[in-house]
Order: structure tokens, then sequence, then C-alpha cells
């Protein structure tokens, strides 16, 4: 893994790699879902994002809603979300409105996240937790992920921020998703520049927060390739997931969302996706998808798309 790509002077200069394009999928497909969200003055991250994936989840019946609004009080150089230090105010009715959509919709399996939300004495917290209520009001049978910022800010003491940000996610996994994911995104040398407002050590201390308050909820993580980060680099992050006790991961290309984003400084080719595929397998994660085009919620209803290691 450490050697030398072939791949590795496939640069962003170039013409997009043909693996890294698809069809935006029918438009049918994508009138239908964007006609609902429009009409219920809802937020995805499938659209805010611009997803490349979003018709093919909204045929297979799922969708990831962004709570809070549409503005983050972080400045994350590689998201495409709106960012602002006055974000919206809340909609009292956004839950109600949501769960109006997931039915309408007719979806299975829904994956609930929010732009940080660090004005908010519990950081939206509740905004995953009445969310949830509402549509399993309507259809207990969803099944619901939840995608969370990291939870902290506002305390400049290190025990009174690791005591909030226990209670808040501690709220969120009382009321039972069927999976955590909280993103890592990058090597731990990029954080700082990747995550404004983020660090490698919290978010794994989230993670592993996670897993001993709620044991038999799977947590999951995601990364984002083409920064800058060494493959070395990768297979350390997945290391430290692991020592997190983090079970499942996405693995993905960063693709650019604006001029006013960090810039794709490599593309990684299918094959190496597959290597780190492998790697993660052999490093014991469950659930595996790790390919040029797959996101934090890609095919998150479904197993593992890697066939268990044999023991």
């Amino acid at each position: 893994m450490n050697k030398p790509s072939r791949y590795s002077q496939i640069r962003p200069q170039e013409r997009l790699p043909e693996w890294l394009r698809r069809p935006i999928g029918t438009v049918s497909q994508l009138e239908t879902v964007q006609g609902l969200v429009k009409a219920g003055g809802l937020h995805t991250i499938c659209e805010e994002g611009r997803c490349p994936n979003r018709a093919e989840c909204y045929a297979a019946g799922t969708a990831t809603f962004l709570l809070g609004g549409s503005i983050c009080t972080r400045s994350c150089a590689f998201c495409q979300v709106e960012k602002g230090r006055a974000p919206m105010p809340l909609d009292p009715l956004e839950a109600e409105r949501v769960a109006d959509a997931v039915k309408g919709m007719g979806l299975r399996y829904v994956v609930l996240t929010a732009v940080a939300r660090d004005d908010l004495a519990d950081h939206g917290a509740t905004l995953f937790t009445t969310t949830m209520a509402a549509i399993r009001q309507r259809n207990p049978l969803v099944q619901i992920e939840v995608l969370t910022p990291d939870f902290w800010g506002g305390h400049s003491d290190l025990t009174a921020g690791l005591q909030a940000q226990r209670k808040r996610l501690s709220t969120v996994l009382e009321a039972a998703p069927v999976c955590f994911n909280h993103n890592l995104e990058t090597v731990e040398r990029l954080q700082g520049e990747v995550r404004r407002g983020a660090t490698y050590s919290r978010s794994l201390g989230l993670l592993s927060t996670a897993r001993e308050l709620a044991p038999t909820i799977p947590t999951k993580s995601g990364l984002m390739l083409g920064l800058g980060e060494t493959e070395a680099e990768v297979v350390d992050a997945m290391k430290a997931l692991r020592d997190a006790g983090c079970e499942r991961i996405t693995i993905g290309q960063y693709l650019r969302p604006s001029l006013a984003h960090l810039p794709v400084q490599r593309y990684w080719h299918p094959e190496e996706f597959n290597a780190l595929g492998d790697t993660a397998q052999a490093l014991g994660f469950s659930h595996v998808r790790s390919g040029p085009l797959v996101r934090s919620s890609y095919h998150a209803a479904e197993p593992s798309n890697r066939p268990a290691t044999p023991v």
C-alpha cells in the first residue's frame, strides 16, 4: 500500500476521469423528490451537496435530510453547504414536514444529518430526536440512521466541554437510531485545513463515547480522498477509527464544489479504492464501501458490498 501508485499522476487539471462520470438519473426520479422537498421547505444533503448518487438513492427508497436550516456555523473548506455566523432561526415544524416528506416519498431508510449549530445550547441534538419521533409516529418501520456533527463548542474548559458533548450525544443515542455516523473526513495531518472547527481527536472521541454509551448501535465514519493525503495516512486513519470502536466505513473521492473550496490534489483510481477496501476489511470493519462515488449515506440501508473475510 505504501509504494508509489501507477495512478499517482492523474491530476485534477486533466479531464474528469471516466470513472467519475455517471448519468444524473431519470428526470422523473429527481423531479418527484425535488418537488416534495421544495414543497415542504426542506433541505437534503443530497441536493445541497449535489451528490452524484441522489437519483439512484431516491429510486432505492433512501434519502438524507439536512436539519437545522441551510446555514452552517462551521466553515469547513470542502463542504457545499452555506456558511454563516448568523444561522436561520429554527423551524418549529421542520420535524413534521420531514416526516410528511418521508411518508410521501415512501422511504424505507432515512439518514438524518444537520448543519453544525454551535449557536444552540444543545448544538442541535434535539433536532435529531424530534424528527425521529415524528417519522416513527407516521411509520414505526422506517429505519433511521443519524449523521451528526461533533456536538462540541462553547466551552473553554476541556472537562466541561467533554461533559456537554457526552450529554448531547446521549440525547441522540437514547432515541435508538439504527446506526450512528460521524465523519472523520480526512487524515490527521489535513484536519486543520479541511475541517475548520473540528479536530481529529474530538471526532474519534465522539465515536468511542458512542460505542460506550450504546454498544448495540453500530458506529460509522467516512473518509474523502484527493486532498493531498498519502495511502499510509489513510490506513493510519482507518486504524484510529477501529481503535475508537468504529464498525462501518465509507471511502470516496473528494470533488471540488466550487473555486471557493479546496482544490482536488489527485483523483484516486477505482483499483486504489478497492485496495483500501480490502485493507479496511482486514482491519475488521464489518461494513465497507470504498469507491470514487461513495458518499456517507450511499447504500446505507444495505450490508457491506464486500464479502465477509473468511475466518
